[in-house]
């Protein structure tokens, strides 16, 4: 009997030994799940935080674009010159559109010599000065329709006394 008592605890060691290889082999089973979950766990985080940042910029850069359209829109209102009732038509072109103003004589002046220049603000057109214009320029240039170069006058032409010939050949 002492044989057939052997063979059980023999038995019983087998049995236990094989649970704890099976424990230890489970346990690096979720050893190496658990890393593999962390790491995506890691990677889903850094993609998020990615988004997010992107989000962010998206944020900041329509903020931005709000925030120099009100300062435009500040500027023109503040800086506008009342039209004139004239008789002149002013002629421009907005969006491949010929579009006409009728002003007076002076502003049409001012407009062809660059001292003044025509914006749009919310489908109508103002008139504002040239610097104004400049600014806005700077910010969008959708804005501004008519800006001409600036030219002025040269009063002390010494050549001004002397009149061309109107039949003068070359």
């Amino acid at each position: 009997m002492l044989d057939f008592v052997d063979k059980k605890k023999v038995k019983k060691l087998k049995a236990e030994t094989l649970q704890q290889k099976q424990k230890i082999k489970k346990g690096k089973m979720l050893a190496t799940d658990d890393t593999e979950r962390q790491e995506s766990l890691k990677q889903q985080r850094l993609e998020k935080a990615e988004k997010d940042r992107a989000l962010n910029l998206e944020r900041q850069k329509l903020a931005e674009h709000k925030a120099i359209q009100g300062q435009i829109r500040q500027m023109i209102e503040q800086n506008r010159i009342r039209k004139e009732d004239g008789d002149i038509a002013y002629h421009f072109t907005d969006s491949k559109k010929v579009k006409q103003l009728y002003i007076s004589q002076s502003m049409h002046d001012d407009l062809s010599r660059g001292r003044l220049a025509i914006v749009k603000l919310e489908q109508q057109y103002e008139i504002v000065p040239e610097p104004v214009a400049v600014k806005i320029n700077e910010r969008d240039a959708s804005y501004v329709l008519v800006c001409n170069n600036r030219v002025e006058s040269v009063d002390d032409d010494p050549y001004a006394d002397f009149k061309i010939p109107d039949d003068l050949m070359w």
